[in-house]
């Protein structure tokens, strides 16, 4: 009978240290999960605080830079550097969303050199950029949109030497969309914008070039 009782409780000596083990785990888990909550909630204080303007607030953002602009499928062209000049309205939706629209006057194009002589091809147009705009960080935003674009210049000039031809409505569709993407960093109301547009239409009727075009900006922002 002692025999046969010390075996019955063999099993349940065996038990405890399991229960013990199990209940030691449960702690940690809850114990680990507080901690990662903790994290979570730290985490999304910090970031109520990323972005400049307050949730609600309306502003108006004068800007000029310029642009590095060139063409696609055009083998051994130059960049035209260019004139961007515009505003932008933002929305700040949340502590790190807002949204934007603007328009800017934005000078595009190419330049092909052969021989000595230079062959710009003058590109302008009015780009009216709509963004989405997340805050990762104090102040840093990042940009992607899409840019309905319309153009309202399109001349080439042939230059060398001492003779220089200008010839204008060479063929430019009328119409531009591009994909914006980049980056903004806002100090103090003032913005430093870098973006590169993506060009997805042809800029002409027949070819195949499309417009790819790096653009810096510095703005300040008003709250209306």
């Amino acid at each position: 009978m002692v025999f046969l009782f010390a075996l019955s409780l063999q099993p349940v000596s065996v038990m405890i240290p399991n229960i013990v083990n199990q209940n030691q785990l449960t702690n940690q888990i809850h114990f680990i999960m507080k901690k990662i909550l903790l994290m979570a909630v730290v985490m999304l204080a910090s970031v109520a605080s990323y972005a400049q303007q307050a949730v609600g607030t309306f502003t108006l953002q004068p800007k000029i830079g310029m642009n590095v602009a060139s063409l696609t499928k055009c083998d051994g062209c130059d960049p035209r550097i260019g004139l961007a000049a515009g505003v932008e309205a933002e929305y700040q939706a949340t502590d790190i969303f807002s949204v934007s629209a603007g328009l800017i006057y934005s000078m595009q194009g190419n330049k092909a050199k052969e021989e000595g002589v230079t062959l710009t091809t003058k590109l302008d147009y009015i780009n009216i950029p709509i963004l989405a705009n997340v805050y990762v960080t104090k102040g840093l935003a990042v940009k992607l949109g899409v840019q309905p674009a319309f153009n309202v210049s399109d001349k080439q000039k042939l230059s060398g030497g001492k003779a220089s031809v200008e010839a204008e409505d060479v063929g430019a569709e009328s119409f531009d969309f591009s994909i914006p993407v980049g980056l903004s960093y806002e100090y103090n109301n003032v913005v430093f914008d870098a973006r590169y547009n993506f060009g997805v239409t042809n800029i002409a009727d027949g070819g195949d070039s499309k417009n790819s075009v790096f653009q810096f900006t510095l703005g300040y922002k008003f709250a209306l």
